[in-house]
């Protein structure tokens, strides 16, 4: 089965994604520092003050991965969850920074361990590309964020000028191959990058989805020249009584 094949429907993405990132947890902040020619951190901060974090605000941030996110959002913020689906991933966070404000949680983006309502911030970095199901992840953002809440997401970009779309995916594929087969011996491991995009639907749809799912103010701010984008939405003050989630979760985060 080729990879692109692997990855087509939700099911074999979920799966894929899970096995994938298991293998490259010990490599993967050396990894998001090679492909992004050293600026990932800076992007982060970069998302972090455009968050504009009180000392109230409660964050969930989601796809964690190593904790950058999370440990740059608390302080300021007074706590802050991170959630990851890569158990490995949270072993390596909790190395960094063992502290009971920063709780680690293993759980799916899709089904969010968490009360209606619980967060009043929620950031991730490369999540939303990779989840299988992309409206169920907003919904679930949605339904865990206070009103009023806000929603800022960093991730590469699909860029609409076909030449452009076309030498990024290039670039992504050689250097993720080589990549693969010099630290795992398969070529395939880091390629999953641009056959990601390839099923993505960019920066300005996602924008579009967050506004359909009830957000408002979504917008993009591009990065690395449109070759990256960063996120920012909100959920409104009051949201209608038929945009309210149905699911009922009976697993609850203690309060923090």
């Amino acid at each position: 089965m080729t990879l692109r094949t692997a990855i087509a429907t939700p099911d074999g993405k979920r799966r894929y994604v899970r096995h994938l990132f298991a293998t490259i947890a010990d490599r993967y902040d050396f990894i998001t520092r090679f492909l992004s020619y050293g600026q990932d951190r800076r992007w982060k901060r970069r998302l972090i003050e455009m968050a504009e974090l009180r000392a109230t605000d409660r964050v969930l941030d989601l796809a964690c991965g190593t904790g950058d996110l999370l440990f740059s959002a608390v302080p300021p913020a007074r706590t802050g969850v991170g959630l990851d689906v890569t158990h490995r991933m949270l072993q390596l966070a909790q190395q960094r920074r063992n502290d009971p404000r920063t709780p680690l949680v293993t759980a799916d983006m899709l089904a969010l361990p968490f009360g209606d309502g619980h967060f009043t911030v929620v950031t991730t970095g490369y999540g939303l590309r990779n989840v299988p199901d992309l409206d169920q992840a907003l919904r679930e953002i949605a339904r865990v964020l206070a009103p009023g809440g806000r929603l800022l997401s960093l991730d590469f970009n699909r860029p609409d000028n076909p030449m452009l779309r076309g030498a990024y995916h290039a670039y992504l594929t050689i250097t993720g191959s080589l990549l693969g087969l010099a630290l795992h011996g398969d070529p395939d491991t880091y390629r999953y990058i641009p056959e990601s995009i390839r099923n993505y639907p960019g920066a300005k749809a996602v924008s579009q989805l967050m506004t359909h799912y009830g957000f408002t103010a979504a917008h993009v701010v591009p990065v690395l020249g449109g070759l990256m984008a960063i996120h920012v939405a909100a959920k409104p003050l009051a949201t209608p009584d038929d945009q309210l989630p149905t699911a009922n979760h009976s697993q609850h985060l203690p309060k923090l």
